[in-house]
């Protein structure tokens, strides 16, 4: 029994798994924070410093830099379909694909790798959501990697959360562990 004007602490046991799930959403948030930031950053400089249409090329070769604007998706996926399709496809569907990647990110029961995940895919289709709304639907590459002749498309920050966000996606969970962090 409590007396009138004290409040009860609740358990320990109780108390716990509340404040493991508020750090473990905090940290998705700042994950999702820094994944933006970065691409928002990085996008700034090259636009600023990289005029379009000139190539830097680095350590040998092996990094390029030089910015283009890309109405597709990554590596230019989808840049022949008509300005409709695209909108529909990369404006609309981005943002329904960023919606539920945030909802599975800070899903209380899903495993932090998967997490993560889903988090790094929610960062990176907010960058790139960003730029197709500011840039009439066309999104800042401006990275390219290879050896030789075998060299990337070009692309940017965000299309790297997104494939790392991918891949821990699909990396399989370890079982009976939904709260790794």
């Amino acid at each position: 029994m409590s007396m009138p004007g004290f409040h009860r602490e609740p358990p320990p046991s109780v108390r716990a798994p509340a404040a493991r799930r508020w750090r473990r959403r905090a940290s998705l948030l700042a994950l999702l924070s820094a994944t933006v930031g970065c691409d928002r950053v990085t996008k700034s400089v090259a636009t600023a410093l990289l005029p379009e249409g000139r190539r830097i090329s680095l350590l040998g070769d092996s990094i390029r830099l030089e910015r283009i604007h890309n109405p597709g998706a990554f590596l230019g996926l989808g840049a022949g379909l008509g300005e409709a399709g695209r909108a529909a496809l990369f404006t609309w569907g981005v943002a329904a694909l960023v919606l539920v990647a945030l909802v599975a990110a800070l899903r209380a029961r899903a495993p932090q790798l998967q997490a993560a995940g889903a988090a790094l895919v929610a960062g990176g289709g907010i960058g790139n959501l960003w730029d197709r709304i500011e840039d009439a639907g066309r999104v800042t590459d401006f990275l390219n990697l290879g050896l030789g002749p075998i060299r990337t498309g070009i692309f940017n920050v965000a299309d790297v959360a997104l494939v790392a966000g991918v891949l821990l996606l699909a990396w399989p969970a370890s079982p009976g562990r939904a709260d790794d962090l």
